[in-house]
């Protein structure tokens, strides 16, 4: 089953004006979802809008499925190419080969897009994941596509249970991994996913956006 997103060579730019400095994507923390969109893959994860810690946030519950949530937002990486996040891993999935097609499931993970247009097979991603056991600031291809990039921003049940933030240059990340420049994103994801080796993830999302720096 592959993870590159059957939508993203449908995407339409909305181009933002230059001299904005944060991009929201996803306000989960104001109680909406206006935007987001399902994309399923095998079964459904069920996604809703939820309370921990007194803070709102978009809980996701997978039990052997597979679904994300995507919203199609043009974001001038020139000017904004900082992704940054809110996230909170209930539990792992335990030692599961990641880089392989069974082992292609992860309690969280957030996707950044970049749409070949008509040249479908061109589109890209990067997966921005809470690993099971991979070291953090690892890389690989993910297992379906190599069109698809993997890395591991945070790693094992030790953070599990509490809120913790990211920022990442997608901009950097891109070059790093595809050895070319970018200068536009065209959508963003979520997904918590079960479906390959089986098993069962609850994570919550809290608000994500991009900043100039």
């Amino acid at each position: 089953m592959a993870r590159t997103l059957r939508w993203a060579p449908l995407l339409v730019p909305l181009l933002l004006p230059a001299a904005e400095s944060r991009v929201v994507v996803g306000a989960f923390s104001e109680g909406t979802l206006e935007g987001w969109q399902p994309e399923r893959f095998d079964g459904e994860t069920a996604y809703r809008l939820s309370r921990v810690d007194g803070r709102r946030a978009l809980r996701a519950e997978s039990d052997d499925a597979a679904s994300g949530l995507y919203r199609e937002k043009t974001v001038d990486l020139t000017e904004t190419p900082i992704l940054n996040w809110r996230w909170r891993v209930e539990n792992t999935l335990g030692r599961l080969d990641e880089r392989s097609k069974g082992g292609d499931d992860y309690p969280a993970r957030v996707y950044v897009v970049f749409s070949g247009g008509i040249f479908f097979w061109k589109t890209r991603a990067i997966n921005y994941v809470w690993s099971n056991h991979q070291p953090v600031g690892s890389t690989w291809e993910n297992a379906f596509t190599g069109n698809a990039r993997m890395i591991a921003v945070r790693s094992g049940p030790e953070e599990t249970g509490r809120w913790l933030g990211q920022s990442r240059n997608v901009r950097a990340d891109y070059r790093r991994l595809f050895g070319e420049d970018v200068e536009r994103a065209d959508a963003v994801a979520i997904m918590t996913d079960t479906d390959n080796a089986g098993g069962r993830a609850v994570a919550y999302y809290g608000d994500i956006w991009f900043s100039g720096k």
